[in-house]
């Protein structure tokens, strides 16, 4: 019809979680009619959400949960059609290996900050001495941080260093495998930094945070029955994008009215042309590209710090533990020195992978921290010796398991540290001004699935926004020139 825009074409690159959940939120948004194409580097799209088999069951390899109280990761399932899969744990009581023993994570805590003194003595994670100290916050004068620190940093002045070194590095570590005197306590502990603007003592503040929580808020954590690892595929299949994979994008390059995309090696190059580009790969890539056209962006992406970590899966028989693993699983402090940074009792965490094969117990071993990348130098040989030796150690079970898996995440953990907040604001202030580009993904607003969607949806209604108004000049072109 004369005057009706032609359909747009906006190309994703990236088939990561985050690239295909904006897809997906482009398809369902748009008022007209819309190409997507999404380009992934790699041999698959999910990025570190990938599924495969150990001892006969489909165990993740990558992430294994998302945040249940979180909306977005639960809509985006359902938007993929799997609501009907989505599956809670058969427990949420985690330990801490701390002073050479596995105790119980005390009640009432907040990312490691406690609430309940008498919990965190009841709990055995510190010593006395360390106990003493953090009784210290209720007394000591204000300290307030309204500016951006470290974690390490605030909680270390308030309630002494082995709550940070017992408490706060496992849990920070299991989350973005870095380290607190790095980590920026405004992106990293949102809710901690807001008291810590204001309130007096943090373990009283904490106490008031965990007694307004509603108490039938449901599981912290959900999965999927066929693994996290299937969310991609339903993912790229609601959002109905053209998916290429084995396709590496080398330049992007500002065209009048779009932006051209350069593709391939040297010499087999192929050109894709877009009205809209949603970049959504790691932090260093996308750096990478918009070096031509959006240096000062450029050039703070490539300030983002990445960890790398492995995860190591092994499969046993049930009876070759002189007592199964109970709870569902443990961290473990840098402080102990140990390569095992955590460990997740799979089978015991999720009931419907041990109602498939009851016989079979599943442990995921998470070795690698910011800084030890040595320990990652290690074969796949060694670091299943190491997972096994943790193992015999920690639970008893003597026997060989009946089948491993090594998964290497190599640069794959982005490292929010001091200033990451203002950093990101830099980031989208520059690109803001380039009409029909949108970021998103882990390297910005959180590294969990909900919070990847939440970025990915908005990074599709700005595109959304950026189309429907240069749809509305092209239509009121047309109404006053009718040889438009």
């Amino acid at each position: 019809m004369e005057g009706t825009p032609a359909p747009r074409h906006v190309v994703v690159v990236g088939g990561g979680i985050a690239g295909l959940a904006a897809a997906l939120y482009l398809r369902r948004g748009a008022a007209h009619e819309i190409r997507i194409t999404v380009l992934e580097g790699a041999p698959g799209i999910g990025g570190k959400l990938h599924v495969s088999e150990v001892a006969g069951l489909e165990v993740d390899a990558g992430a294994e949960a998302m945040l249940a109280r979180r909306p977005e990761g639960k809509e985006l399932a359902r938007l993929a059609g799997l609501d009907d899969m989505l599956v809670n744990p058969g427990t949420t009581h985690a330990s801490i290996l701390s002073r050479g023993a596995l105790r119980p994570l005390p009640a009432g805590q907040v990312m490691g900050v406690p609430s309940d003194l008498g919990a965190l003595a009841s709990s055995r994670v510190l010593s006395p001495a360390g106990l003493a100290r953090a009784a210290l916050d209720r007394v000591l004068p204000p300290s307030p941080a309204t500016t951006d620190v470290s974690v390490a940093a605030y909680v270390r002045a308030r309630v002494g260093s082995e709550v940070v070194d017992r408490l706060i590095e496992p849990l920070l570590g299991g989350v973005y495998a870095g380290r607190s005197e790095m980590l920026s306590l405004q992106a990293t502990m949102p809710q901690i930094a807001k008291i810590a603007r204001t309130e007096r003592s943090l373990t009283r503040a904490v106490a008031d945070i965990v007694a307004a929580a509603p108490k039938d808020a449901g599981p912290v954590f959900t999965t999927l029955k066929n693994g996290m690892g299937s969310l991609p595929e339903a993912v790229a299949k609601a959002s109905g994008a053209d998916v290429r994979t084995g396709v590496t994008v080398r330049e992007l390059i500002r065209i009048p009215g779009g932006w051209r995309l350069v593709t391939g090696p040297n010499g087999d190059e192929e050109v894709v042309e877009a009205d809209a580009v949603v970049l959504a790969v790691p932090a260093t890539a996308a750096s990478r590209l918009l070096r031509r056209e959006v240096p000062g962006a450029a050039a703070e992406l490539a300030g983002i710090e990445y960890a790398s970590m492995a995860i190591v899966t092994l499969a046993y028989a049930r009876d070759a533990f002189p007592a199964p693993p109970s709870g569902s699983g443990y961290l473990v402090p840098p402080v102990e020195r140990r390569p095992v940074k955590a460990a997740t009792f799979s089978t015991v965490k999720w009931p419907h992978l041990a109602e498939a094969d009851p016989g079979v117990i599943v442990i995921r071993c998470s070795i690698g921290r910011l800084g030890e990348e040595h320990v990652l130098q290690r074969d796949d040989a060694d670091l299943v010796a190491t997972a096994v030796a943790e193992m015999a150690e920690v639970t008893g079970v003597a026997a060989f398991p009946l089948d491993t898996r090594v998964t290497r995440w190599g640069g794959s953990l982005p490292q929010y540290n001091v200033g990451h907040l203002d950093r990101v604001a830099r980031i989208r202030a520059a690109t803001a001004i380039q009409p029909g580009l949108a970021l998103c993904g882990a390297a910005y607003d959180g590294v969990g699935i909900p919070a990847v969607a939440a970025n990915a949806r908005t990074a599709a209604a700005e595109i959304l926004a950026h189309l429907a108004a240069t749809d509305a000049r092209y239509v009121a072109g047309a109404a006053e020139d009718p040889e438009v």
